[in-house]
């Protein structure tokens, strides 16, 4: 089984920055795509960013040059979301995922990966 923890979700004002965190642990493997999802109120999730083990990242169009999605040095456990220049439609729950196999090809949908945290709660005010 795979644990999936994020943290580091707060109250920013817009404009400001925030790093969210994902700790993986357990049957976790080399071999590996990762990525975040947002769902804000009333909203379907929808994919922000995912990297894999190569170190290759995507973006949604609409956080592409805000957001940059990284890892802890060349490891498999710690990852992270930088989030700059919020804005009040970037407040959501933020859900750390993984599929512990090459990243999917529709990768913004969330059930192409088993594996989900229980994500934290990002707030921007205006």
């Amino acid at each position: 089984q795979v644990q999936l923890v994020e943290s580091g979700g707060g109250s920013v004002e817009s404009r400001g920055s925030l790093t969210l965190s994902c700790a993986a642990s357990g049957a976790i493997s080399n071999f590996f795509c990762m990525t975040w999802h947002r769902q804000g109120l009333d909203r379907r999730r929808e994919g922000v960013a995912t990297l894999d083990n190569w170190g290759i990242t995507k973006y949604t169009d609409a956080v592409r040059g805000r957001f940059v999605m990284s890892r802890n040095g060349t490891g498999n456990h710690l990852f992270y979301l930088h989030l700059n220049n919020l804005q009040p439609d970037d407040a959501a729950t933020y859900y750390c995922g993984a599929i512990y196999d090459a990243c999917p090809v529709s990768w913004e949908n969330p059930s192409a990966y088993p594996y989900w945290g229980q994500g934290t709660q990002v707030t921007v005010s205006s």
